[in-house]
């Protein structure tokens, strides 16, 4: 039988990719449901190649025009809103989901999905980074698997196999430093969102790449590594690695080092998480050793990336504290690809939210959501 897949943000950089995948390997997955916020059109072309049983929009006003585009094809169940995206991960038939929805938007679908007991592979990292404790826990209580699909993250699950019984002494989290990695304060102040959309490595959506340039999307992974693997902050490392070759390593307590390496490509991990503990064929690029001329690796400058130490200091705290954090940096992330926000000035704001938001030490899901909303307000009434 073929794994039924439910793809949460099919439009996205992670979507399409995962849609490569499934085609590849069209033997073995189908597509169940493919859902996505704004982007009609692709999402129809998706359901007339994919065929799946259904299909949400998440934006309600688009609804009419996604039904006119699907006319054609009257088998698949065309649903919109908020609602039905936590309703069509809970569908029967469906084996896994790929949460690949950007934000806190993707928290209430991997809870029903999880309730549901679905397979997880996560993609959204904000799940983990606002409520980690809360997934953690509900993935327990109903023996659902979560498979990381962040390079990084599945670079250190890949490390781990095979290795239960043997403590982490430290994750080794590399970074590839954006693109201001060798610029200075002085010039980061001068930045344009068109520089920090110039990407040196990978091909990802606006939001993901902007959190990239200022290295709060690796705050973020290091806080999802915390609840993935059961380690502590300080058991963390980040190492800017700039060719991205390292996707990861853990550290054991002999002082042995496991990495995974291999060329930048998001087919890789989607792929393993969908197979594992199978390694199928991958078309692609391979890894030239030869070719790789060198292997680099820094220490990332807190001071001049102080999103990255934000979100150390949200970790240590708890509580509620990055759900804040996760709250006020995704305002600012649409401020500065909206021009209503300098590139250092999102720190700034974060920063203040962080002061100015109710801190809740051990935060319910309805905790959870206010203190989103709450941040929120006050980013925005800053940034005003």
């Amino acid at each position: 039988m073929k794994k039924q897949i439910a793809i949460l943000g099919s439009t996205g950089s992670i979507g399409t990719q995962a849609l490569q995948v499934i085609e590849e390997h069209s033997d073995l997955y189908e597509v169940y449901c493919l859902t996505a916020n704004n982007r009609v059109e692709l999402l129809a072309q998706q359901a007339h190649r994919f065929r799946p049983a259904a299909v949400v929009i998440a934006n309600e006003q688009r609804y009419d025009e996604l039904k006119a585009l699907m006319n054609d094809l009257p088998d698949v169940k065309i649903y919109a809103g908020a609602k039905a995206l936590d309703e069509i991960v809970e569908a029967g038939p469906i084996d896994m989901v790929l949460t690949a929805m950007v934000g806190f938007a993707g928290l209430s679908p991997t809870i029903h999905a999880i309730k549901a007991h679905k397979t997880i592979c996560l993609a959204n990292k904000e799940t983990l980074v606002v409520a980690g404790e809360l997934i953690c826990r509900l993935a327990v209580e109903n023996h659902a698997a979560i498979l990381p699909v962040d390079s990084e993250h599945s670079a250190i699950f890949q490390s781990l196999v095979g290795e239960d019984q043997n403590p982490i002494d430290k994750i080794l989290l590399t970074a590839s430093g954006g693109p201001f990695r060798t610029k200075s304060m002085e010039e980061i102040a001068h930045v344009t969102k068109a520089d920090a959309l110039r990407h040196p490595t990978w091909d990802m959506g606006a939001k993901i790449t902007i959190d990239s340039a200022s290295m709060m999307n690796k705050g973020f992974e290091v806080i999802e590594a915390k609840w993935l693997f059961g380690v502590e902050a300080s058991q963390i490392q980040v190492l800017v690695h700039p060719q991205s070759i390292v996707h990861s390593a853990v550290q054991f307590q002999d002082g042995s080092v496991k990495a995974q390496l291999g060329v930048p490509d998001m087919r890789l991990p989607i792929q393993y998480a969908f197979s594992f503990p199978h390694r199928l064929p991958l078309s692609g690029e391979r890894l030239n050793l030869f070719s790789t001329q060198k292997l680099e690796f820094f220490e990332p400058d807190l001071k001049k990336f102080r999103c990255l130490a934000m979100a150390y200091e949200a970790l240590a705290q708890g509580g509620n504290m990055p759900c804040i954090v996760n709250a006020a940096n995704e305002v600012v992330n649409r401020a500065f690809l909206e021009d209503r926000c300098r590139f250092l000035q999102m720190g700034d704001v974060i920063a203040e939210t962080m002061q100015r938001a109710t801190f809740v030490k051990q935060p319910t899901l309805e905790d959870y959501m206010q203190s989103d909303a709450e941040a929120r307000r006050i980013a925005a009434g800053l940034l005003a």
